[in-house]
């Protein structure tokens, strides 16, 4: 299936939620098929859906540099963005997490490549070239249809990105290094010659094969949804009390309430990826008993967390129950 070029209408600036919305209104109302477009914002820090910002963003260094902080509806982790790298957004038909990420990332890889690059894909979700993450992804199900998308780092403000981005220790380890910077690398340090806009092209032309317009009529939709990006206060968050990371799916945070041996409430953030609907999914605990059978079948069968079993989820509450 061919993935055509969404031109979107010229809107000048705009800030990071505008094309948040602008994907989730396609995902909605155009024909099915798969969709690709390129965008780029001021200074911002998106965090997934699920993640603890005061972790893992440095709050008061975004406030002091006027750097956006925004929350996605996708899962995973913390990215900066700015003007000197891409964000790309890809809408296709609904798939598993696991699935649509291959699909997305070959693409993008195959584009790479025929800059004479070596690049592959790594993980759940990122690109590497020479070891070192280029490019980072993120899923989410809208309706029947999947949302892809993430950054690609042309170049990037080492500065910046390395103040405003706080991981854990134990994410870095995972991936072997000690810090933001040493695990990443941008587009322009192995193609100095070759311009942002020029990299730009290659990428829209490789990976699509025809274009649609996006009427100016959608804009009002579009700025409707985009409010809903506003609403969170971020100032606000704060951390869960366990973290655990667990290879191949990401940082957990989890704190559980309980009366005695009874479930209060569950709570669970970090920057995995999801199914469905995570929220739904923990009320359902309330009122359980901390029992790993009795969390496994209140939960159900399909899995809760991406790429992590019920099984081993019920392990995890019933063990920080215990600590």
């Amino acid at each position: 299936m061919s993935i055509h070029r969404i031109n979107l209408p010229h809107t000048g600036p705009q800030r990071l939620p505008f094309y948040l919305a602008a994907e989730e209104w396609i995902a909605r109302n155009l024909p099915s098929g798969e969709y690709f477009f390129a965008w780029q914002v001021a200074p911002s820090v998106i965090c997934g859906r699920h993640q603890e910002a005061a972790v893992e963003i440095d709050l008061d260094f975004c406030h002091r540099n006027n750097i956006g902080i925004y929350r996605r509806k996708s899962g995973g982790g913390a990215v900066y963005a700015d003007m000197n790298n891409i964000m790309f957004s890809y809408v296709g038909p609904a798939a598993a997490v696991q699935d649509a990420f291959d699909h997305y990332t070959s693409r993008v890889v195959g584009a790479l490549r025929q800059l004479g690059l070596e690049a592959e894909p790594s993980g759940r979700n990122d690109i590497l070239i020479g070891g070192r993450k280029v490019a980072g992804n993120a899923f989410w199900r809208c309706g029947d249809r999947c949302i892809v998308h993430g950054t690609m780092l042309y170049d990037t403000d080492d500065y910046a990105m390395s103040h405003a981005l706080t991981p854990s220790r134990a994410k870095l380890l995972s991936h072997k290094v000690l810090s933001v910077q040493s695990r990443v690398t941008t587009i322009k340090s192995y193609r100095p010659s070759l311009s942002l806009d020029d990299f730009m092209s290659h990428i829209l032309d490789t990976v699509c094969s025809g274009s649609v317009d996006l009427p100016a009529v959608a804009l009002p939709a579009i700025k409707d949804i985009e409010r809903e990006y506003y609403v969170e206060n971020f100032a606000s968050a704060s951390a869960a009390i366990d973290v655990v990371h667990v290879e191949g799916v990401g940082n957990i945070y989890l704190n559980v309430k309980s009366s005695g041996n009874t479930i209060e409430e569950v709570c669970l953030s970090g920057d995995f990826f999801c199914h469905g609907d995570l929220e739904g999914s923990l009320r359902r605990l309330r009122g359980i008993t901390v029992a790993e059978d009795a969390i496994e079948r209140a939960l159900g069968t399909t899995p809760v967390v991406a790429s992590l079993d019920n099984a081993h989820l019920a392990r995890l509450i019933v063990n920080r129950h215990q600590s």
